[in-house]
């Protein structure tokens, strides 16, 4: 068995074809759902749903509000969450479409521009019921950000009650095609109704597209009637979930196949198939092998890496990357790469490589917001050039929408990614109990300052004391009794008094207690 998995990993990873296709692979157990895309046999995306922390993205509830805020035009709407969701009004619907949906240059004038909406506090009120949509998680402190614009997304299409339009998904860019798709949307769009043709719609025939429609439109009137006797707040739909997403959302004609290692969801997701594309049923495989499905494609090894702030690229540079607050980080250096010509080569040649994987990082780790990425200084302007373009270039592979700002001279470009929920990292981590989010603690050497900071400080002050009991952390303790002996007696012996360390492995590494020696008076308390 091993002889054969080894020769079916050499086959199955070795040199990729010019025209590789992607590969969706699918590790399903009863508490998590895992999700990896691959890309010439690379780990580009991956998507993890557990048991207790399902996506929320795409459902819709009917809520309340709790409040109008005209201060920063938006509103806070219970939608039985433990945070409120946050409502702008940007995304209260006036019927209006999205300027983002559009898809011709000519139907900009049709859309939507914030400096014309009303202000908030005349679109809502406190204590009104509305049917919403989450667009975003919940992420950090922020609750999930929502819309009342409700949109229902198919296989070929998007369906958008209470809009009118029509249009086709600007990947699609063939004009016939792009034609031919809207007049079989104008024969079976409902009245009332937008429907926006999606990247999948392309070549779909004509019964495709309208079972689509009307597969929608039906999910369209369930809602509507189980809002209306609904009390807010209330789940009134929930999207698909992680499983079938994969095949709605990621699967297209560039997917050679999507493999999972579990029987029930292989028949559930073969079924799903014959529904809409029967042909492509057989694209749909069961992993049967006993090797994990992700230690047999290799790359359980990446996805251990994922919390890794330090990255290595092929001849020897690397990048870092630093999640803050308001932005993410990433630092380009040539490390052990030297070249083998002039400096400015081995640059470019680096900040090539390093192009190639943060472009790569950005949707394996789903890192959204603003990110600043300080490639190494190139003097060569063309070099810059090159550098951004090629970045642009490969960033037109995610599916989150990008913006990606020139490089600065000083070798800075600037990206914004659209973020719908926590990155991998706020997913796989918690905070630190021992640097609450700073990645540093106090040194061993700091801590015994402070310790002898308030053997003086104590030592010095008007009420004499026999006796002082440091309760801290035991790593710290054993740092004073080993290697601060002699400090500590020293202190001891000029201000007359008996110091005494105890272990206490509950404390946190920074915190200690200090009280008297006969127990009674907490000496931290008093001096602060």
């Amino acid at each position: 068995m091993r002889r054969r998995y080894q020769r079916s990993r050499r086959s199955d990873r070795g040199e990729a074809p010019k025209n590789l296709k992607t590969q969706i692979l699918i590790n399903y157990t009863a508490r998590e759902v895992r999700i990896a895309i691959l890309e010439e046999r690379e780990l580009v995306e991956l998507l993890i749903e557990r048991e207790d922390s399902r996506h929320t993205v795409g459902d819709i509830f009917l809520g309340r509000v709790t409040a109008v805020i005209p201060g920063i035009q938006a509103a806070f709407v219970d939608i039985g969450q433990e945070k409120a969701a946050f409502l702008h009004v940007s995304d209260v619907s006036t019927g209006a479409i999205d300027p983002e949906l559009l898809d011709d240059e000519d139907d900009k004038s049709r859309g939507r521009k914030d400096k014309d909406l009303p202000p908030i506090e005349n679109l809502l009120k406190k204590g009104q019921d509305i049917l919403v949509q989450v667009r975003k998680e919940a992420i950090g402190t922020k609750g999930p950000r929502i819309s009342s614009e409700i949109s229902l997304p198919g296989r070929y299409a998007v369906y958008m009650p209470g809009l009118d339009h029509i249009g086709v998904s600007k990947k699609i860019e063939d004009r016939r095609e792009r034609a031919r798709l809207k007049t079989i949307v104008k024969k079976y769009r409902p009245e009332g109704a937008a429907i926006i043709v999606r990247t999948a719609g392309e070549g779909v025939d004509n019964d495709q597209l309208r079972d689509d429609i009307k597969y929608l439109e039906k999910v369209a009137q369930e809602i509507k009637e189980k809002s209306e006797h609904a009390a807010p707040p209330a789940l009134i739909h929930e999207d698909v979930d992680l499983t079938i997403f994969a095949i709605r959302d990621l699967f297209s004609e560039s997917v050679e196949s999507i493999i999972i290692d579990n029987k029930e969801e292989f028949e559930r997701l073969r079924n799903y198939f014959k529904s809409f594309a029967p042909q492509l049923a057989a694209r749909v495989r069961h992993y049967e092998e006993k090797t994990p499905i992700f230690d047999f494609y290799d790359i359980e090894g990446d996805i251990e890496k994922i919390l890794e702030s330090k990255i290595w690229l092929k001849k020897g540079g690397y990048i870092i990357i630093e999640h803050t607050e308001a932005l993410v980080t990433i630092d380009v250096n040539t490390g052990r790469f030297v070249g083998k010509r002039d400096q400015e080569e081995t640059i470019l040649e680096t900040n090539m490589i390093a192009a190639k994987e943060v472009a790569r990082q950005l949707r394996l780790r789903d890192i959204g917001g603003i990110i600043v990425i300080d490639f190494i200084d190139m003097e060569v302007e063309e070099n810059r050039r090159k550098v951004y373009n090629e970045f642009r270039n490969l960033l037109r592979k995610d599916r989150s929408r990008v913006r990606v700002y020139p490089m600065s001279d000083l070798g800075i470009i600037e990206v914004s990614r659209k973020r719908v929920r926590p990155s991998l990292l706020h997913y796989y981590s918690e905070e630190c109990p021992y640097c609450t989010g700073r990645g540093k603690v106090l040194s061993l050497e700091s801590m015994a300052m402070k310790v002898e900071h308030w053997i003086r400080r104590i030592g010095g002050g008007k009420r004499r004391e026999s006796g002082i009991v440091f309760k801290l952390n035991p790593v710290v303790g054993v740092f004073l009794r080993e290697e601060r002996a002699e400090n500590m007696n020293e202190l001891a012996n000029t201000y007359r008094v008996r110091v005494e360390i105890i272990d206490d492995p509950r404390l946190h590494r920074e915190d200690f207690e200090i009280t008297s020696l006969d127990g009674e008076r907490n000496l931290k308390a008093a001096f602060e």
